[in-house]
């Protein structure tokens, strides 16, 4: 049974079902408590899954593969290049040292100078899915540790390329059967070295004019099918072509992934693409770390405790050492150091395709391979425990954490205010808003509307407004005003009651179809809601009235007045039943009780002198409008 799909990923589901909630319970992260579970499901302890569990590994790996291609939408390609001097700088100067520390360290140690240089190109990579996973639960993305951290990353997704591509020239024998771990032949393998070359800017110039003039047009013309699991597939076809493009040509899929993000950093699907793919993505993380933890061989660990002992800590050490020494060099505040020093000093998850691929080469024999294997996901549990440590013994003895000055990128998420809806009614809101200096995160579902109101200037993005996770990536959770303008009262009932139920404390104001959709909505609690149609015809009343001769201001005052009474009466009428006869009656009281007070108001109105909004010919034919009594009053006073 343990060879089954379907058991080990029954397995795989349950542990982590059960093992992050005790880990959150504990106040541990998620990425530990899934280290466990697979740990714990792994083949060296209860046994569930066995050791061609590297299968699932090489699967889950894709979620990297999507956490980089969500980091891209996330960034604008004009503040990606702003960062090229963090990228090359601190990303640089990290694997440069961590590598010539390594290299030394292990020549020490008296292994050969090809397998000491093979270990120290993997020492020097660290863990993406980890580290960006951890900022992200502990809210880090806008400190200085974030911008760091994600900047020698990046650089390492980069430079890990050219390690792979220097591989075969330390071979000293022939090149193994592809091995499953990024070490098989591409497309262009045949080709002459020269051809190869040209095949990666190639790939990159077209990933980017693919991005502008064939992905975007293909999203929109499937938005218009209005079908969401078609928008579903698209981003997962986007994703999966791109990291198959950058893999056949020897670049690195998540850095394909990144890059085609970055692309689309600035596309009306922005938003839509990030929540649709954000379930997918945390899925193979979870994934991609329980299998992390079932992969930890306990044999190695048995037969040679010292050895792996004293690499972890001197892994770790080593590393924690030289990200030290980049923070100082970069300036770095001293709560910021010690995050980056904790945060990448485990080893990354490209070190399991370069020590493999390096294996397929002959470069290293199975038991270096095997122990550094062990010595990668060690160092990978290990982090999360020194982070919560840091956490909560080091960082409060040494200050608080320092917000980056310059902020990654300028996103919707900035915005205290999101409109859903963009149609007639929505775009006199935005846009009466705007022209008062007020910015908003607009969403609408229609991508024909969308295309055009971005060419007209407006940041508006395509998606359904009733999805949380669409919601959650424009910025629900710092957003101080929610306004409704869609048109279809089930989905605004159902967004009202997502938003009440998940961010109380965002404020509400909601057009209401009709009538009774405004009943519904008084009965949920909504507080401001404004029917579609009321001011428009109330308004269109008032102008009937100045054109019978009514004064113009009097005409207005009426009809405002109206509004108020007829707004009070239907929170009084919300509470009854449509059409029944209690309802039918109160209905009567109140049109009566409506007509009354109105009739006084203009009775009044017509002996005040309220005529200033007038012209003298509307004056004229007002004063003659007048009864004769009310006439002689005027000319008395």
């Amino acid at each position: 049974m343990t060879g089954s799909i379907l058991f080990e990923a029954i397995v795989f589901l349950a542990g982590a079902v059960v093992a992050v909630p005790i880990a959150k319970r504990f106040g541990l992260s998620a990425v530990l408590g899934y280290l466990i579970a697979g740990i714990l499901i792994g083949p060296y302890v209860l046994g569930f899954v066995g050791e061609e569990g590297d299968d699932i590994l090489h699967f889950a790996e894709f979620g990297v593969v999507m956490m980089l291609f969500l980091i891209g939408l996330e960034i604008e390609p004009k503040n990606f290049w702003r960062m090229r001097k963090a990228i090359i700088g601190m990303g640089g100067a990290q694997v440069a040292l961590t590598m010539a520390a390594a290299y030394g360290g292990f020549m020490l140690l008296g292994y050969e100078w090809r397998v000491a240089l093979t270990i120290a190109m993997a020492i020097a990579l660290s863990s993406t899915a980890i580290t960006l996973q951890s900022i992200k639960e502990n809210g880090l993305w806008n400190t200085t540790y974030g911008a760091s951290s994600f900047a020698i990353l990046l650089f390492q997704d980069i430079i890990v390329i050219f390690m792979i591509g220097a591989l075969p020239l330390l071979s000293t024998g022939p090149v193994a059967v592809d091995d499953g771990h990024g070490g098989g032949e591409g497309l262009l393998s045949g080709f002459p070295t020269w051809v190869q070359t040209i095949a990666i800017p190639v790939s990159v110039a077209i990933v980017v004019v693919a991005g502008r003039y064939l992905i975007v047009p293909m999203l929109r013309r499937v938005a218009t099918a209005r079908v969401r699991e078609l928008l579903t597939a698209s981003a997962l076809l986007i994703v999966l072509s791109i990291s198959f493009l950058m893999e056949q040509v020897g670049l690195s899929p998540a850095l394909g992934a990144f890059l085609g993000g970055v692309v689309l950093a600035n596309s009306e699907f922005k938003h839509e693409l990030e929540s649709t793919l954000e379930p997918f993505k945390d899925l193979l993380l979870g994934l991609f770390f329980m299998a992390v933890g079932a992969s930890i061989n306990f044999i190695v660990i048995q037969d040679n405790p010292l050895m792996i002992s004293g690499l972890l800590l001197g892994t770790v050490f080593l590393k924690a050492v030289v990200l030290y020494v980049v923070g100082l060099l970069f300036n770095m505040k001293t709560d910021q150091r010690i995050l980056l020093t904790v945060g990448l000093a485990q080893i990354g998850e490209f070190a399991f395709v370069l020590l493999s691929f390096a294996f397929g080469l002959h470069i290293i024999d199975k038991e270096v391979m095997d122990m550094m294997l062990v010595v990668t996901a060690l160092t990978m549990t290990v982090t999360p425990i020194l982070s919560i440590v840091t956490d909560r013994l080091i960082l409060p003895r040494v200050g608080t954490l320092q917000e980056e000055k310059h902020a990654v990128d300028h996103i919707a998420k900035t915005h205290k205010v999101i409109l859903a809806g963009f149609g007639h009614f929505g775009s006199s809101v935005g846009r009466f808003l705007r022209a008062s200096g007020i910015e908003a995160t607009i969403l609408d579902n229609d991508s024909n509307r969308v295309d055009l109101l971005r060419k007209m200037g407006f940041e508006v993005y395509y998606g359904d407004a009733t999805r949380l996770a669409l919601l959650e990536s424009a910025g629900i959770a710092d957003a101080k005003l929610f306004i409704s303008a869609l048109d279809e009262p089930d989905a605004v009932s159902e967004l009202v009651e997502l938003l009440q139920h998940k961010y109380p404390q965002v404020k509400l104001m909601v057009r209401a179809k009709d009538r009774y959709h405004a009943y519904d909505l008084i009965n949920m609690g909504v507080e401001h809601i404004y029917r579609e149609s009321l001011d428009t015809s109330v308004r269109m009343a008032a102008d009937a009235l100045h054109e019978l001769g009514h004064r113009k201001y009097t005409a207005y005052r009426q009809a405002q007045k109206f509004i108020k009474s007829d707004d009070e009466a239907i929170r009084r009428l919300a509470k009854e039943k449509r059409n029944s006869e209690e309802y039918i009656f109160l209905a009567r009281e109140e049109i009566s009780l409506q007509e009354k007070i109105l009739e006084e108001d203009i009775k009044r109105g017509l002996i005040e002198d309220d005529h200033h909004w007038d012209s003298e010919q509307m004056k004229i034919l007002a004063k003659e409008s007048l009864p004769k009594d009310s006439r002689q009053s005027q000319s008395s006073s």
